[in-house]
C-alpha cells in the first residue's frame, strides 16, 4: 500500500464525538488480524498472525486511513455521469475517473460474472494513494514520479526480497509497493495489464493499474455483488480488518455519489507532496509528530526525493517494462493431437499448452483458463467447464481428462492467459456416436403372422463393436422392398407409432447397456407374402430378417432366413 504512517480523521469532525465515532469505527473490531497503522509508521495487530506478507497484492504494506466528508456528495444513483462540482477532496480527478470506469467496462466484457463497481476501484484507489497523488498524471495517466510503498525490508514492514531487480522500484534488495495502486512487482509481474492501449503494462500508469487491480479482484471466480466475495478480494488486496473497514467506507461513499475534478487538484494526502513517497522514519519527535529526515539536496525530477533508513535509490526516470524473461507473452499448444471421442467416453487425448515469455522461453507459474464452448455436454473431470491451472517449470500445463457427454458434434476448448489480453489458443474437438460393427438375431425363430394380426415372436437383436458389447448405439429398422435396392414398402409388415398410426420405418431405437435391442410389436395387413425388415445401425452394421405373412393353416415353409450384413464404407 502506499507510504502514508499517520492517521488523520476526516475533516469536518471538530467535536468529540464525532471524532470519537471514527476512532472507534477504525478500530472496533471482534474479528482477529487487525491493525493499524500508528503514526510511527508501525502496524498493530489485535492479537493473531496476518497470513504470510506475499499474499497480498501490495505485500501487505501501510495504506492511507482518511476517511470520507461527513458529507453526503449527492443523492443515491447519481454518480455516474457527474458535474465537475464540490469538493477536491470528494471528488475524483478527470483521469483517474476515466480509468475506473474503463476498467469496469473492460471486465463487464471479460468476466461479467464477476460485477465489477468502478467504486471499488475508487475506493482502493483512494486509501492506496490519494487517487494517484489527487490526479498528478500526464495526458496518458501516468504519474509525473513514481509512487513508492516503503522498503519491504522486515523492520516494521514486510520482508520481500527483490523480485525485478529493480526495474519497477528502484531498489534491486528489496521491493517496495508500486504506483497508483500500489502493486508490489511479483504481484505485478503476473497481473499487469495495458489499460490504454499503448502496448506497454506500467504500474504507474493508472489506466494499467486500475486494470490489473480489476482483474486481480475478479480472481477465483468471485461476485462482487456479494458482500462475502467482496470483502474477501479487499481483503486479498491487503490482509488486514482495518483496511477492510476503510476500503468499505469510501466505497460506501463512493456509492452514494461522487464527482469529477481536473487532474491535479485532488486532495493529497499527508507526507505526499509532489514527489514520490518517502520512506517511513520510524522514530517519532519527542511531541509524538513525525518529522521526516533532511535531505541535503532539493530533490530532482525523477529522483522522487527519496530519504531514509536505507541507501537512496533512484527510481526509473522512464516507466519500467516488465523484463522479458517474467513477460508473459503468449500461449501456444504443446502438441496437442486430434481431439475425438465416443459418446460418453473420455478423449484419450490431453490438451496441453505451453506460455512463452518475451524471449519465446517457457514462463513458469502462469495461470491459463481452459474453457469449453459451444453446444456439448462435453466436460472436464468433475462436471466442470472451465478450470484454470499454472504451467509447470517448464512452461507448459494439461488441462484434466476430457469426457464426451451424450450429446454428439463438435465443440471448442480455448486456452486463454488468465487476465491477460493475449490471443487464446484454440482446440476444435469433436464427439461421434456410438457405433456397432456387427448386429446378429438372439434366436433363429421364424417370423410369420396371419393376415390382418400381429407376429407373436418378437425380434431382438445384439449388437457388437470390435467383439465388445456396443451399448447405446442407435438404431434404424425400415420394411424394405428389396435388399439389394432398400426403399421403404407401402404394403405389408407395419410398426406402430405412439399415436397408433401406421409407420415403416423406427429411427429412434438404441440398443441397451448389455448391446441388445428388442423391436416393438409388428403388425401384418391383408397381403400375405414374404417380406423384408432391415436394420441398421450407426457405424454401418446391417441386419436383413424375413418376415411371412400368411393364411393360418397353409402349407408350412422353410425358416426365416436373416441375410446379416457389413458395416458400410
Amino acid at each position: 500500500m502506499a507510504a502514508q504512517f499517520g492517521r488523520r480523521l476526516r475533516k469536518g469532525a471538530t467535536t468529540t464525538a464525532v471524532a470519537a465515532a471514527v476512532v472507534a469505527a477504525l478500530s472496533a473490531s471482534g474479528a482477529s488480524g487487525t491493525s493499524l497503522v500508528t503514526q510511527s509508521g508501525d502496524q498493530q495487530s489485535s492479537g493473531t498472525t496476518p497470513p504470510p506478507d506475499d499474499s497480498a497484492a501490495t505485500g501487505n504494506s501501510p495504506y492511507y486511513t482518511d476517511l470520507p466528508p461527513l458529507n453526503t456528495p449527492d443523492r443515491p444513483g447519481t454518480s455516474t455521469n457527474l458535474p465537475v462540482t464540490g469538493s477536491a477532496e470528494s471528488g475524483i480527478p478527470a483521469s483517474i475517473l476515466a480509468a475506473y470506469k474503463k476498467a469496469e467496462q473492460a471486465l463487464a466484457a471479460d468476466d461479467a460474472a464477476c460485477r465489477l463497481p468502478w467504486q471499488l476501484l475508487a475506493a482502493i484507489g483512494k486509501v492506496e494513494s490519494g487517487q494517484a497523488r489527487g490526479g498528478r498524471v500526464d495526458a496518458n495517466g501516468t504519474t509525473f514520479s513514481p509512487i513508492l510503498g516503503p522498503v519491504l525490508d522486515g523492520r516494521g514492514f514486510a520482508m520481500i526480497k527483490d523480485t525485478d531487480n529493480g526495474a519497477y522500484d528502484g531498489d534491486s534488495t528489496h521491493d517496495r509497493a508500486v504506483g497508483p495502486m500500489q502493486f508490489i512487482p511479483s504481484t505485478w509481474a503476473t497481473w499487469g495489464q495495458d489499460g490504454n492501449g499503448d502496448g506497454r503494462k506500467d504500474p504507474n500508469n493508472i489506466y494499467d493499474a486500475a486494470l490489473a487491480a480489476g482483474h486481480y479482484l475478479c480472481a477465483g471466480s468471485r461476485d462482487l455483488s456479494l458482500a462475502a466475495d467482496l470483502d474477501r478480494a479487499v481483503l486479498s488486496y491487503n490482509h488486514s480488518d482495518a483496511y477492510l473497514r476503510t476500503v468499505r467506507s469510501w466505497f460506501d461513499y463512493y456509492n452514494r455519489g461522487t464527482h469529477e475534478i481536473p487532474d491535479g487538484t485532488g486532495a493529497l494526502p499527508p507526507g505526499l507532496g509532489g514527489g514520490a513517497d518517502r520512506d517511513p522514519d520510524p522514530s517519532p519527535s519527542p511531541s509524538g509528530t513525525h518529522k521526516p529526515k533532511p535531505s541535503p539536496d532539493p530533490p530532482k525530477p525523477g529522483d522522487g526525493g527519496s530519504t531514509g533508513p536505507t541507501k537512496p535509490t533512484k527510481p526509473p526516470t522512464t516507466p519500467p517494462t516488465t523484463p522479458p524473461a517474467q513477460t508473459l507473452a503468449g500461449l501456444e499448444n504443446a502438441g496437442t493431437g486430434r481431439l475425438t471421442a465416443t459418446a460418453g467416453d473420455e478423449f484419450a487425448e490431453r490438451i496441453k499448452v505451453r506460455a512463452k515469455n518475451g524471449l519465446g522461453g517457457p514462463l513458469a507459474k502462469a495461470s491459463v483458463t481452459f474453457t469449453i464452448t459451444g453446444d456439448t455436454d462435453a466436460a472436464f473431470d468433475g462436471g466442470k467447464k472451465s478450470v484454470t491451472l499454472r504451467t509447470g517449470t517448464d512452461g507448459t500445463v494439461t488441462a484434466p481428462v476430457l469426457e464426451a457427454g451424450e450429446k454428439t458434434g463438435k465443440f471448442t476448448v480455448r486456452a486463454t492467459a488468465t487476465g491477460r489480453s493475449l490471443p487464446p489458443v484454440t482446440y476444435a474437438a469433436t464427439v461421434t456416436a456410438r457405433q456397432a460393427d456387427a448386429i446378429a438375431r438372439t434366436d433363429d425363430k421364424a417370423l410369420t403372422a396371419a393376415p390382418g394380426t400381429e407376429f407373436a415372436d418378437t425380434v431382438e437383436v445384439e449388437a457388437t463393436y470390435k467383439d465388445a458389447v456396443a451399448a447405446g448405439v442407435a438404431v434404424t429398422a425400415t420394411m424394405i422392398t428389396d435388399a439389394d435396392e432398400p426403399a421403404e414398402n407401402d404394403k405389408g409388415p407395419y410398426f406402430k407409432d405412439a399415436d397408433g398410426k401406421t409407420v415403416r420405418t423406427l429411427t429412434e431405437l438404441k440398443t441397451g447397456a448389455d448391446g441388445t435391442l428388442k423391436l416393438p410389436t409388428i403388425y401384418a395387413d391383408d397381403t400375405e407374402g414374404t417380406y423384408k425388415l432391415r436394420l441398421t445401425t450407426e457405424g454401418g452394421a446391417t441386419l436383413v430378417i424375413e418376415l411371412k405373412v400368411e393364411t393360418a393353416g397353409a402349407s408350412p415353409t422353410p425358416g426365416a432366413s436373416e441375410t446379416p450384413g457389413t458395416p458400410a464404407d
